[in-house]
């Protein structure tokens, strides 16, 4: 077999129809069936996206039955606290046993000494494999990447100064206040038994020093890939029937009727409200609306999934009909009816600042509460077909130890405003060699625990200046943009994984041979 890499995910559509894997019983087929006989219920086959690799999904729930034992030896040989799990800990664990015992029989009846194997596993998710790997395969060398500290996260996410006292904070005293004492027992093991222990950028290196008491062995960026991104004919008819479909619904939400000359801006991202920036996205929004000088109108979305409920059926019947109306609808600020109207963070914080979307306002804004995969009911766009709708594209994050929603911006040629709190910011600004305007494609704004209104306001100077950007200016700006994505691609963010995985392999090496 010439694959060199099988990635390993759990099957959780069962006997449905999976549209990201293709199954292919002729595949391994030899070992699949010994595999089942040793009671591994596997799915073999590959993953539906460019280059087709390998892959394996494995239903994790019969290990269920052997939860306590596994979780009594993790505690004997790492001492990880399990004692306090829940939530999501029982099936992010027995997915990672899972798929360590698939690795395990997979070596075992296909692979020998000669063979050069890593084992890597993203997120505290994995480690629980990572460790029982390192166990009983000691010859498999194990890589753990942390995208974020899991308490990390929940330090800023409880409206907690996480920064300013980084190095005051003792990870486990504050695992067990924030009642994160399991997710950070299992990370933090992870983090210092693995042969090499990576994170995505210095901001989160620093945290995992701080928080994990480890220091991270190599920085792996995220990458990105281009090839989907449109070129040509292609990209200005895609970027016009974006523009249109997010015009089209704002009217017949607001009857309203903004043209082609609106800027329209998004944030996007996973709903946290604070870490992602949402609430400084909303507040700079808010105080745009008082800049006398605004030339256009600011069409505004927040693209985060909410608690959805279903399509607004007053919306999509506006849309249907192809007519242009005079008066808004009913809440004129929310695409889809969500199942917790009265306790939305967002709407909550429009409601507050009396934000309604009313004719006469020089800045709308409009939640879009649900996961864009082109079937939504309203848009029915896929995110990647909206995105490169957007004049500019903000994501005020406080906490954000990648970024890929401004990365996957820039791609689409969509200039972006982002902070220095995000690991995609500082290598921005590093690599624009701390040229730091909008133009250059990436505003980078400093961004401190207690810098809120001054973030506000430096979001809305900057959609001010964008604005009145000649359309020569608008034109430089989007190709900076686009340039400076093509410095984030695989093919030159690749060699810091050889790194990674050479320091991993020498340390397996090592290892083994002090056990001959």
């Amino acid at each position: 077999m010439e694959d060199r890499i099988v990635f390993i995910g759990p099957d959780c559509w069962k006997e449905k129809n999976n549209p990201y894997f293709k199954e292919d019983k002729s595949l391994l087929a030899k070992w699949t069936e010994q595999a089942r006989e040793e009671g591994l219920m596997l799915k073999v086959g590959r993953w539906d996206v460019p280059g087709k690799p390998v892959a394996i999904l494995v239903d994790f729930t019969p290990f269920y039955q052997q939860k306590n034992e596994i979780y009594g030896r993790l505690w004997e040989l790492y001492q990880v606290d399990s004692l306090h799990a829940y939530g999501d800990y029982d099936e992010a664990s027995m997915f990672a046993f899972a798929a360590a015992k698939v690795v395990e029989s997979f070596y075992k009846h296909n692979l020998d000494e000669s063979k050069k194997v890593v084992f890597h596993g993203n997120e505290w998710m994995t480690g629980l494999g990572l460790l029982y790997i390192q166990q009983v395969l000691p010859q498999i060398a194990t890589l753990f990447t942390t995208h974020a500290t899991s308490i990390g996260r929940s330090i800023a996410g409880n409206n907690k100064p996480l920064y300013d006292y980084l190095f005051a904070y003792n990870g486990d005293q504050m695992a067990g206040e924030l009642n994160m004492q399991s997710k950070h027992s299992i990370e933090k093991q992870t983090a210092l038994h693995v042969d090499c222990f990576t994170t995505v950028s210095e901001i989160t290196a620093n945290e995992c020093k701080e928080l994990l008491d480890k220091e991270v062995d190599v920085i792996l960026p995220n990458g990105f890939e281009n090839n989907f991104v449109p070129k040509g004919a292609t990209f200005t008819k895609k970027r016009k029937a974006a523009r249109k479909r997010l015009i089209d619904t704002a009217n017949a939400l607001m009857g309203t009727n903004l043209g082609d000359d609106v800027l329209i801006v998004s944030t996007s991202g996973r709903y946290e409200f604070r870490n992602k920036g949402v609430d400084v996205y909303i507040e700079a929004m808010n105080r745009l609306l008082r800049v006398h000088e605004l030339d256009k109108t600011i069409l505004a979305f927040i693209e985060v999934p909410g608690w959805v409920g279903e399509p607004r059926k007053d919306l999509v019947d506006r849309l249907n009909s192809g007519k242009q109306y005079d008066t808004p609808l009913e809440v004129p600020l929310i695409t889809h009816w969500l199942h917790n109207m009265s306790h939305d963070n967002v709407l909550g914080m429009l409601k507050f600042l009396n934000m309604w979307n009313r004719k006469e306002d020089k800045v709308k804004l409009i939640f879009l509460p649900c996961y864009l995969t082109g079937d939504d009911g309203v848009l029915n766009m896929s995110y990647y077909d909206l995105v490169l709708g957007n004049d500019l594209c903000i994501y005020p994050s406080y906490y954000e130890p990648w970024g890929y929603t401004p990365l996957e911006a820039v791609a689409f040629k969509v200039p972006c405003i982002t902070t220095d709190l995000a690991g995609f910011g500082l290598w921005a600004l590093n690599e624009n060699e701390q040229r730091n305007s909008i133009v250059d494609g990436v505003k980078v704004i400093h961004r401190t625990d207690y810098n809120y209104s001054e973030v506000a306001d430096a979001i809305k100077d900057t959609v001010v200046e964008y604005s009145k950007l000649s359309d020569y200016q608008v034109r430089k700006a989007r190709t900076n943009a686009e340039k400076l994505s093509e410095k984030a691609l695989w093919s030159h963010f690749i060699t810091y994984y050889y790194q990674a995985y050479d320091i991993a392999l020498r340390k397996a090496l090592a290892r083994t041979a002090n056990r001959k």
